[in-house]
């Protein structure tokens, strides 16, 4: 081994390398060996973009578009790719693209004209969706470098200011660090907070579709070679423009416009408007299932970390105040005995699937209440992992509701005996009003997770590194048990706080500081902690205690 070498270890053998090879060209080696394509390295427990020169030995891994973060980087690469081309086709008339919100597989964009610092009107060209995908695909032919520079962050904020990426600017008057890397794709330059592809000739799998005033920018799902089929979905594209609508009207749809409102010590009266909104939406909803009539049961589903149960006391209040008589019912009561619980592909209980609730047991017990009889309800003990009885019977009158939450509640399997008119579905979720800037939008999974680490470590004693080791089963169970039934809710609810992340972050920092380097959830807590440091910090002093912000952070006036 020569002085200059590099001694790697790759899929357990060791390979000397002249000090200098690209991970790119160590990359090309391996490709044939992977089914999805390699779009970064991890060398000694650290991500590295493939441009990088090895210059330590160390245990290399590939990471490829069919993980986590190869994906996230796939996608991330993918939007600059959109821009370069938009910037291409009209730059020189000041139209820009902007990048709003997640929507299944893809996200949905709007061109915009850039008049001034505070506005920006939407526009319609005819063909644009064409002659944008046109010119991608151009570029992606063309191969051309993605090129990582380093700029001081003044230089970098002037830039921005210069390009009307004003929310980018907004951004970083808060960022501590002197120095940002800033990629450059043959002379667009813009900040992405992540790793990017080495070249466009890795974005192969991507597609636009015509929505709404824009277009969705569509990616792969599980096959990394095939770009997901795309499924509307209005009531959530409904849902998110409402939210962002209002964040807007505040002037607050951006971190850096969070920022400035906490630098301003305006908190208190964004809490209180804030809170003021959800109320009023609640009881919007309220009064919404009171005038549909003869709806005896209220059917609650959502994602982990939705705010579920502050949610639906919430509600039973409101429904309380307008005449009518609710009452709670845990799904949860109705699991199986752990023992007959499915199994899955791991050999481990799944308590998230509709095969571990007593769906025969749940339809006798609700059609028995619906046809006014008196039946005893149980209760279920996680503990000896069985059901109970204690003696909490219950008979429905005619203004008697029955709130029913659970992760199963818009399935029409878990409720097949009754009556459709019968029911009222509510899917609730925390869908963030707030993007990180104009061409990144922040992930709301993101936003839930960190509700979850925060919660879990304060009511079960799960560090943060646990939390994150079963995220990735609690997404799975969503997209096979939740989503899917979305569309079928007669309302959306979005029980996302605008400040909320801001809050959350002095609670979720500590967590993820005690991750160490080396350990499995390392390098999600690494990027979840440097998206928290775009949040200026602010107290939950004015939080009320009925806000579904306590179910997390604590000092709920409910049971949560």
């Amino acid at each position: 081994m020569a002085e200059k070498d590099v001694r790697l270890t790759i899929c357990g053998e060791e390979k000397v390398y002249p000090l200098g090879t690209t991970y790119l060209q160590i990359a090309k080696e391996y490709q044939k060996e992977d089914a999805d394509d390699i779009i970064l390295v991890l060398i000694n427990n650290r991500l590295r973009e493939l441009g990088k020169k090895a210059d330590t030995d160390g245990e290399l891994t590939f990471i490829t578009t069919g993980d986590k973060t190869g994906r996230r980087t796939y996608r991330r690469s993918v939007i600059l790719l959109m821009q370069k081309a938009i910037y291409n086709l009209w730059g020189t008339h000041n139209i820009d693209v902007r990048v709003k919100y997640s929507i299944g597989q893809g996200y949905y964009c709007e061109l915009v004209e850039k008049t001034d610092a505070e506005e920006k009107a939407v526009i319609y060209l005819e063909d644009s969706v064409a002659l944008i995908k046109e010119e991608m695909n151009r570029l992606v032919e063309a191969d051309i470098p993605i090129v990582k520079e380093s700029f001081k962050t003044e230089k970098a904020v002037k830039l921005f200011k210069e390009q009307a990426m004003y929310d980018k600017a907004r951004l970083f008057r808060y960022r501590r660090s002197s120095r940002v890397n800033i990629y450059n794709l043959d002379g667009y330059k813009d900040y992405f907070y992540g790793y990017m592809a080495p070249s466009t000739g890795f974005l192969k799998h991507y597609d636009l579709h015509e929505e709404a005033e824009g277009f969705m920018l569509l990616f792969p799902d599980s096959d990394t070679k095939k770009v997901a089929e795309y499924e509307p979905r209005p009531k959530l594209f409904h849902t998110l423009k409402s939210s962002r609508d209002w964040g807007k009207m505040l002037d607050i749809d951006s971190i850096g416009a969070l920022n400035d409102m906490i630098a301003a010590g305006n908190t208190q009266s964004m809490i209180l408007t804030q809170e003021a909104l959800f109320e009023e939406r609640i009881g919007n909803l309220a009064q919404q299932i009171v005038e549909t009539g003869g709806r005896k049961f209220i059917m609650i589903a959502g994602p982990s970390s939705s705010g579920k149960t502050t949610f639906s006391h919430r509600l039973s209040v409101q429904l309380q105040a307008k005449g009518l008589k609710p009452h709670p019912i845990p799904l949860d009561n109705y699991y199986k005995k752990r023992s007959e619980c499915p199994k899955d592909e791991f050999g481990n209980y799944d308590l998230e699937c509709l095969g571990a609730i007593d769906v025969e047991l749940f339809n006798h017990d609700m059609q028995e209440l619906l046809e006014g009889k008196r039946i005893e309800l149980p209760t279920f003990n996680f503990k000896t992992g069985s059901r109970e009885y204690k003696g909490r019977f219950m008979q429905l009158h005619e203004d008697d509701v029955l709130v029913i939450e659970g992760i199963h509640g818009l399935n029409p399997e878990l409720s097949y005996s009754l009556p459709e008119e019968s029911k009222f579905k509510i899917y609730i979720s925390a869908l963030t009003q707030l993007n990180i800037d104009e061409h990144n939008c922040l992930p709301t999974t993101d936003a839930r997770l960190i509700r979850r680490i925060v919660r879990d470590a304060r009511t079960r004693g799960t560090s943060a590194i646990e939390t994150i080791g079963m995220w990735d089963s609690v997404r799975r169970g969503e997209e096979k048990y939740i989503f899917p039934f979305q569309e079928g809710a007669d309302v959306m609810f979005n029980s996302a706080l605008i400040y909320e992340l801001a809050v959350l972050k002095i609670y979720a920092e500590p967590l993820l500081f005690a991750i160490d380097k080396g350990e499995p959830g390392y390098l999600e807590a690494k990027r979840l902690l440097k998206f928290l440091d775009y949040f200026l910090p602010m107290p939950a002093d004015g939080v009320s205690p009925n806000s579904v912000l306590r179910e997390f952070i604590g000092g709920s006036c409910f049971n949560v």
